[in-house]
């Protein structure tokens, strides 16, 4: 399966690589679409897909790289849920670390990007998610290093990570300063696994909970410095709202893909449903939202590679971030119009996945309340 026409206008080298890893993950997913959730991941990472190209002055640069690795194995046919995994630690995980460590400190770490060790990002709480301010897992001083005491959950990977990227508080109230982050492997004393969620949507991925009970972590575990939690979540979100979305690229071409071969093909009161007016304006509605969300993408990718700090684009993430989960639900709802019955049997070539483009909108932050923030940004005297 490849995209033609006005779904490739990037540059030449960069459509060159999402072909390259389209054709490299195909038959390589082929023997593990049946494995569980670690086979698969091991297997993509086999191919160099978690491997961050060293920042230089070629292009493409590492982000747009990794951007176009993820499109190119979604176009594979890759889980869409294996996918936004490994999306989630590229942009979420692995670039932030890779800017806020030091050298050593990131070298130390880089292994993830062999798969054979797995990054969880550990923020949300039973009773706080989107205001981090309200968080109870805490981290207290003590013998030179921490003790963190606390649960997180809703996390992605948590049943099977290695290592946690986790947020404390680390002083009382709602002070900026308040929270910290830190690092650490999940083998640690005091680190237990809760429970595991069942979803409806991204089924393929596990989702856990994570435990702390007295956990003693090294003064080396603290990610930058005390109190710099909230500038590091700043980061980490920015990088996966600019980007992340990019795991929803190749599904979504190959639900234009599919949807043109059925109108194609399909009979309808004596001519191809394809000959439609009706039929012909949603296929172009769904061409223009795959359009629209590859350039906007790769526009942000371009802006990390030319070094703009993923703080200072956190409105535009945002925006970014809305527009393309929102194009992803458009794009999957005229393709459910057009299929009919069949989008909803087990069995049909046309099967919808209505619940994994609807969770795009809750992902990275619920797009209602970016809107609140760039609409603050705007100078719109909103709160939360």
């Amino acid at each position: 399966m490849t995209a033609t026409g006005p779904l490739r206008t990037g540059d030449p080298r960069t459509e060159q690589l999402v072909d390259h890893y389209r054709d490299l993950a195909a038959p390589r997913w082929e023997q593990v679409a049946d494995k569980d959730f670690a086979a698969q991941w091991q297997a993509m990472a086999d191919l160099g897909v978690l491997r961050l190209a060293e920042p230089s002055d070629e292009t493409p640069g590492p982000v747009t790289r990794a951007l176009a690795t993820i499109e190119g194995i979604g176009l594979a046919g890759v889980d869409p849920g294996l996918c936004y995994a490994l999306a989630s630690q590229l942009f979420g995980m692995q670039f932030p670390l890779r800017a806020a460590l030091s050298p050593d400190a990131w070298r130390a770490v880089a292994d993830v990007q062999d798969g054979g060790v797995l990054l969880c990002h550990a923020l949300t709480e039973r009773k706080g998610g989107s205001d981090p301010l309200s968080m109870a897992t805490r981290a207290r001083r003590e013998g030179g290093g921490w003790v963190l005491d606390g649960a997180k959950t809703f996390i992605t990977a948590a049943p099977v990570a290695d290592r946690a990227i986790i947020f404390a508080r680390t002083a009382e109230g709602r002070s900026p300063f308040a929270l910290s982050a830190f690092l650490f492997p999940l083998d640690l004393p005091g680190v237990s696994r809760g429970e595991t969620f069942d979803k409806t949507a991204l089924p393929t991925v596990p989702m856990g909970e994570l435990l702390f009970d007295g956990v003693r972590l090294p003064a080396g575990a603290l990610i930058g410095e005390e109190g710099s939690g909230l500038a590091v979540m700043a980061s980490t979100t920015a990088w996966e709202r600019s980007v992340i979305l990019g795991y929803a690229l190749g599904p979504m071409h190959r639900t234009l893909a599919r949807t043109v071969d059925w109108a194609c093909g399909r009979e309808h009161f004596g001519r191809p449903m394809g000959a439609s007016h009706q039929v012909a304006a949603r296929v172009s509605d769904m061409a223009l939202a795959l359009h629209r969300s590859r350039v906007q993408l790769y526009a942000m990718a371009a802006r990390l590679d030319a070094g703009t700090p993923a703080r200072q684009l956190a409105a535009e993430a945002a925006l970014t971030k809305i527009s393309v989960s929102e194009d992803y639900v458009r794009l999957t709802e005229h393709a459910t119009a057009l299929s009919g019955v069949r989008a909803f049997l087990t069995d049909s070539e046309l099967t919808a996945d209505l619940a994994g483009p609807m969770a795009a909108l809750t992902y990275a932050g619920p797009n209602d309340l970016l809107r609140v923030g760039i609409a603050r940004q705007l100078g719109l005297p909103v709160e939360n």
